[in-house]
């Protein structure tokens, strides 16, 4: 259809930041980028700045870690517009959130169950609260007019916002499709606000690591 308007979103998850260096269950917890994940934000804004990619707005969740991943990349590629969004924070994981993984399974391990409905680790999200919250994150983008729109965020609620555009529920226990996101990597979609409709063009890109020499 000519002159449809369609709107252009793309994920990006944030670059490593000294939680993810340090093995730690970061979720609301405010962390950095280490020395590599700005190399790896360096690395896509280039990939892009050579391929003429462009934005007209960025949304990035305000934890240290995606807000500077989004500001490398905007600087680079000179987006107009950069705005932070709450709903695009990392989940809450309760009282787990800046624990190390062995510290986790020592003190909050997973119950033999997993509701999806129940909170993690007494005071978290669990994965439909977190469904919804994504699910409220986009609605609010196809609120503003069709655009550009590139989002900065955090893995497990990008898979969520991936769950709500594919039409995939959440299942108890964790179980059902994962996305593996690495730090950087890109994922793309049009909307179609005539028709309702999403075109996939593509999830967890991250070929502009390839080749990537860091030495700390």
């Amino acid at each position: 259809m000519l002159n449809e308007p369609i709107y252009y979103l793309t994920f990006v998850r944030h670059g490593e930041s000294t939680g993810n260096a340090e093995n730690r269950l970061q979720g609301q917890s405010d962390y950095p980028l280490s020395k590599k994940g700005r190399a790896q934000a360096r690395a896509l804004a280039e990939r892009w700045q050579s391929a003429g990619v462009t934005f007209d707005c960025l949304i990035s969740s305000p934890l240290a870690r995606a807000l500077e991943t989004g500001q490398i990349i905007a600087a680079a590629l000179k987006i107009p517009v950069i705005k932070t969004e709450p709903l695009w924070m990392e989940r809450d994981n309760g009282k787990r959130s800046g624990m190390t993984w062995d510290e986790v399974q020592a003190n909050y391990p997973d119950p033999p169950f997993i509701n999806l409905y129940d909170a993690v680790a007494e005071t978290g999200e669990g994965d439909w609260a977190l469904y919804l919250r994504a699910g409220e994150a986009l609605h609010k983008i196809l609120q503003r007019p069709p655009a550009r729109y590139l989002v900065t965020s955090h893995g497990a609620i990008l898979n969520m916002a991936l769950y709500a555009i594919l039409g995939i529920a959440p299942q108890p226990n964790f179980h059902g499709a994962r996305f593996r996101l690495e730090n950087t990597s890109v994922s793309s979609f049009r909307y179609h606000p005539v028709t309702h409709r999403w075109r996939v063009e593509v999830i967890g890109d991250a070929h502009h690591l390839c080749g990537l020499e860091f030495t700390g």
